[in-house]
């Protein structure tokens, strides 16, 4: 990795250089913003857009099984965030590329205190294993959150703190990481989602609950509900 941390005609460095030269001629608000945005706003973003996806499962899916797979695929994004997170532990630890303002001169660095290895970025791993799960779940959400996970990667060349190839191998390894284990995931996830939609008390997390008489009319759990033959006589 020490022929990518070199400058000269290295493209990587070049394009490094070409984004974070953006920063020094940016207002000062607006590399607080850029800060801001990069290190939580646009994770911030990236799990209120799972919740806002699973509340749109939960309240549209017609039948309970629909709504089984939809929800497990949904629960498989953030833990395959959290085991693309994993695996890169002994990926960083094993290529130790330095954070490129400790080999460039001339940067305009955001974010200070940053002393671990820069390959790969887990900010870009995790927004992308998120939107990859989410683009599983659901297409619509899944473009909103791959437009969100490519505006992290840009954050963090802006920022100074990573190359651009680090944040290709964050969003190679998160999408890889879901990719690769979905099967497996979901042949998981389904059973138990199905054994939450059958419980009376947390079946709401998985479907929305509706009456017999008609679609969006809540069931209360308990409630007694008029036998047919009693609404034909009142009918009558």
């Amino acid at each position: 990795m020490a022929v990518l941390a070199e400058s000269g005609s290295n493209p990587d460095v070049d394009l490094l250089y070409d984004i974070n030269g953006l920063a020094k001629d940016a207002p000062r608000w607006f590399d607080r913003v850029m800060e801001f945005v990069g290190e939580y706003g646009l994770l911030l973003a990236m799990v209120l857009l799972v919740v806002w996806c699973w509340w749109s499962v939960r309240r549209r899916s017609d039948s309970e099984e629909e709504a089984a797979a939809s929800v497990a695929a949904l629960v498989w994004a953030p833990l395959a965030a959290a085991v693309a997170a994993l695996v890169n532990v002994p990926i960083r630890g094993f290529v130790a590329r330095p954070r490129p303002f400790l080999d460039h001169q001339g940067l305009e660095v955001l974010v200070s205190g940053k002393t671990d290895y820069s390959f790969v970025s887990d900010h870009a791993t995790i927004t992308m294993a998120l939107a990859v799960g989410l683009f599983v779940a659901n297409r619509r959400f899944g473009i909103a959150g791959l437009g969100l996970a490519l505006s992290e990667g840009f954050c963090l060349v802006y920022m100074g703190v990573h190359y651009p190839t680090d944040v290709v191998g964050g969003f190679a390894l998160g999408t890889a990481v879901v990719l690769l284990l979905s099967p497996l995931a979901m042949a998981l996830l389904t059973p138990v989602m199905r054994a939450v939609a059958r419980s009376p008390r947390a079946g709401w997390l998985i479907r929305r609950r509706t009456s017999a008489g008609g679609r969006g009319k809540a069931v209360v759990p308990g409630a007694r509900q008029p036998a047919p033959s009693e609404e034909r006589d009142l009918a009558a």
